[in-house]
């Protein structure tokens, strides 16, 4: 298990980089990450290159055989590049361009910064693809599915839309045009959504704009990969990814590369609300179903944050460490930290490293050093995977789409996925998230929340595995809209109706509003956000309304379908109703559980098929106790135990 660090050697002076090496070195660092911001540096000047400075700090880290991770700079052209072409910058939905100044403002598709990006590329890739001290390679730099309005942009969404629909009239029947008079008797009036709120606008429109952006981004990702490729069909290629507005389809963009690699910034304040959830284990646990293997994070927690907000609180003590450790727990193999040294200029210096601008090595940087060392005490599991029994399926056009169109007050996509996923995890289980198109058949509990846009392979991957034998789990806001984002013209859920054996005759967006449910054993838990009136046909009520005109009405219901079992969430409700549903799941289906844990621990298990490795991270303010059902051998401590102590964001791993 490495521990890495994000480095800037174009920040600092010459006479640091030796110095820092031989830290790192000391400390326990083995690879650093660089060059993603340091366009102007290389090619000072069109046509201008300047190496000699990068190869001198790739020569000082090989030196103490610290591996270099090399991103390709495009995420920051030079300004002699925007001033010399301002058609590269990107246009906004408002029709202008948005201003320079910062970052990230290139048009992936302006063909002047295309031809630049790939040709810092192919220099990059021709100087060090063949470098053994260059371990593995970055694209860009936190690339976004961008919603650029530039004439290229809409002359490109135009071709893909006619590729796609081969002609307007096939386009005016999908989008329903006919409405507000919105047809297209030419193809110079289709043009990307406006600055007004999506929800004012065409969802037909607005969701293939979204597919559109996506597979621009994933485009340019692939073209930069295969240049690096092309000098080295070796070399290890990924780009770095986090939870943006505009997110592209995580699924495509990592279909050619590596594997995954996410920026980790775990919330170091965590709430008073019983209800709100705060771990990080559900992105690190999408980000490994992106590939369904192991993954890097290539940004991780170092100290308090601060540039596109104001200063978060610093890290509590044990959050750098036991924040790396749950990324590894839930199949991190390499965790690096952002940053090493806190920037002393420019807009992120107040976005902390390890190391503050005192240049001392702070309680945070002792706390890094123990990360490193305990991080070579984990050898055993490098070969090691997380294998799980229960799936949750993430879809980025339901994403997108749900943002296109907000349901009711509060009501967000992320949320039940969220629930369930927290609910199931309480029980000290592993859970993957993946695409509603993967193979399902290993898994014994799939939950589908809100497949609410059709997709054909989706939906009879999802009968596939129930007819089989499987157990799902469906919610409400399914089969609500077609793949074009029209809503189907039939009783909800439409097509998974026959699935979970019950029409809704109606449903109530209720918001903020909470009324209460009582399941079949009459435990009563709150409800709010969303109610689907049902009426049942096949199937039979877990839980039924106890408010409203609707009062007696199913509210979850359980249909056995062929050899499965279709579940149906009709409303959204408190934490405590999905870990006593997520306990009665695994009763039936067999999935063995962890009773009474503390608070904010979280159990994850990694396999190699022979040992099993059980990580217990506390994830919590308060000290715990932790009881083992045998003595088991910790590999982080040594020795025989059958119960420890965990501190606030401590973690101990055993070998079961």
């Amino acid at each position: 298990m490495r521990i890495g660090v994000d480095y800037y050697p174009e920040q600092w002076d010459k006479e640091m980089w030796q110095k820092d090496a031989d830290l790192m070195v000391k400390t326990g660092v083995k690879l650093v990450r660089m060059g993603e911001f340091a366009w102007s540096r290389l090619e000072p000047r069109d046509g201008q290159f300047d190496f000699a400075w990068l190869d001198e700090a790739i020569s000082i880290f090989a030196r103490h055989s610290i591996g270099v991770i090399l991103c390709t700079p495009t995420s920051c052209p030079p300004l002699w590049m925007y001033e010399t072409y301002p058609d590269i910058t990107q246009v906004g939905p408002d029709g202008k361009r948005i201003q320079t100044g910062i970052r990230a403002h290139r048009c992936l598709n302006a063909p002047m910064f295309l031809y630049y990006a790939k040709r810092i590329t192919e220099q990059l890739a021709h100087r060090y693809a063949r470098t053994t001290a260059v371990v593995g390679w970055q694209i860009d730099n936190e690339i976004e599915a961008y919603p650029c309005t530039c004439e290229v942009c809409r002359g490109l969404f135009r071709d893909w839309l006619i590729d796609k629909y081969d002609n307007l009239e096939n386009i005016n029947s999908a989008f329903g045009n006919s409405v507000w008079s919105g047809e297209y008797s030419d193809i110079s009036q289709i043009q990307p959504p406006t600055a007004y709120p999506k929800a004012w606008q065409n969802p037909s429109l607005c969701l293939e704009y979204s597919r559109f952006a996506s597979d621009m981004a994933v485009k340019f990702v692939n073209d930069m990969t295969m240049i690096v490729r092309r000098h080295y069909p070796k070399a290890k290629v990924t780009t770095n990814t986090y939870f943006s507005e505009n997110k592209p389809d995580y699924y495509r963009m990592y279909e050619l590369l590596d594997f995954v690699a996410y920026d980790n910034y775990p919330p170091i304040m965590l709430p008073e609300d019983d209800d709100e959830i705060y771990s990080h284990a559900f992105y690190l646990d999408l980000m490994r179903g992106v590939k369904q293997k192991n993954f890097w994070v290539m940004e991780q927690l170092s100290g308090p944050t601060g540039c596109w907000m104001p200063m978060s609180p610093t890290p509590r003590p044990g959050q750098i460490k036991g924040y790396a450790l749950q990324a590894m727990a839930h199949g991190a193999d390499t965790v690096i930290h952002f940053r090493w040294r806190t920037a002393n200029k420019g807009a992120e210096m107040y976005w902390h490293g390890l190391i503050d601008h005192s240049n001392v090595p702070s309680r945070r940087f002792i706390e890094f050093a123990d990360l490193c060392r305990t991080a070579m005490k984990l050898t055993a599991i490098e070969t090691t995977e997380l294998v799980s029994d229960i799936a949750i399926l993430y879809s980025p056009d339901n994403d997108w789409a749900f943002g296109i169109q907000p349901q009711t007050s509060g009501f967000e996509y992320f949320e039940q996925l969220k629930l369930f996923h927290a609910a199931f995890t309480r029980y000290g289980v592993n859970v993957d998230i993946i695409s509603p198109t993967a193979d399902l058949t290993k898994y014994k509990a799939v939950i589908a929340p809100e497949m609410y846009v059709y997709d054909q392979n989706a939906a009879e991957n999802i009968y596939r595995y129930v007819i089989k034998g499987g157990t799902v789990v469906m919610t409400n806001r399914s089969g609500v809209k077609d793949a074009f984002n029209n809503c189907i013209m039939e009783p909800l859920p439409t097509v998974y109706r026959e699935l979970i054996g019950a029409e809704i005759v109606e449903y109530d967006p209720i918001g903020d509003m909470e009324q209460t449910i009582k399941d079949f054993a009459g435990n009563e838990f709150r409800c709010s956000k969303w109610c689907d009136i049902m009426e049942l046909t096949t199937a039979r009520a877990y839980a039924e309304y106890e408010d409203c005109f609707y009062s007696g009405s199913p509210a979850v219901t359980m249909n056995r379908y062929c050899s499965g079992v279709a579940y149906y969430v009709g409303t959204v409700c408190s934490r405590e109703f999905y870990e006593s549903f997520a306990g009665n799941i695994m009763k039936q289906t067999g999935i063995p559980r962890l009773k009474d844990l503390p608070k904010g621990v979280e159990v994850t298990t990694r396999t190699n098929g022979l040992d099993d490795y059980i990580f217990f991270f506390n994830n919590s303010e308060q000290e715990v106790e932790i009881t083992l059902p045998k003595a088991m051998f910790s590999i982080i401590d040594g020795g025989e135990r059958d119960n420890f102590t965990l501190k606030p964001f401590d973690m101990d791993v055993v070998r079961k």
